[in-house]
Order: C-alpha cells, then sequence, then structure tokens
C-alpha cells in the first residue's frame, strides 16, 4: 500500500487535532546522547520525554479525553 498525498493529510489532520507539538531545545551533541538512551530503553525519544513528564507530573497530568484519543 502506497503512502498517498491523501493519507498524509489524513494522517495531518489527526495529528492537528489530536495532539499539541512543542520543540526542546538541547545542546548540541546532547540530542543524539538522549536519542541512544531512549532507544536503549526501547523507546522513542518522544516516548521517553512523556514518560519523564508523566513521572514527575502523576495524577497532576490530565489523560487524553476520548475525543482526543480516537
Amino acid at each position: 500500500m502506497a503512502y498517498t498525498q491523501a493519507s498524509n493529510k489524513a494522517v495531518q489532520k489527526y495529528s492537528k487535532k489530536a495532539y499539541d507539538t512543542t520543540v526542546l531545545r538541547v545542546h548540541k551533541g546532547q540530542l543524539d546522547q538522549i536519542k541512544a538512551y531512549a532507544e536503549s530503553k526501547g523507546m522513542s525519544l518522544n516516548a521517553y520525554i512523556n514518560s519523564l513528564i508523566a513521572a514527575d507530573m502523576g495524577e497532576r497530568l490530565t489523560r487524553p479525553t476520548k475525543e482526543q484519543g480516537d
């Protein structure tokens, strides 16, 4: 199945509806170190960062609503 322009548009529309984005700035050279560490734990960089935030904030971090998790 080819990844078409239409499917790309659908993915972008869903992502815009379901997710907020932010920029994370780290010092030169640290990004590769962080990515490698996340991979050593079997996680993507995004999953690693989200797990750190969830662990630190605990119950204060709201969970996605059903609509957001469609």
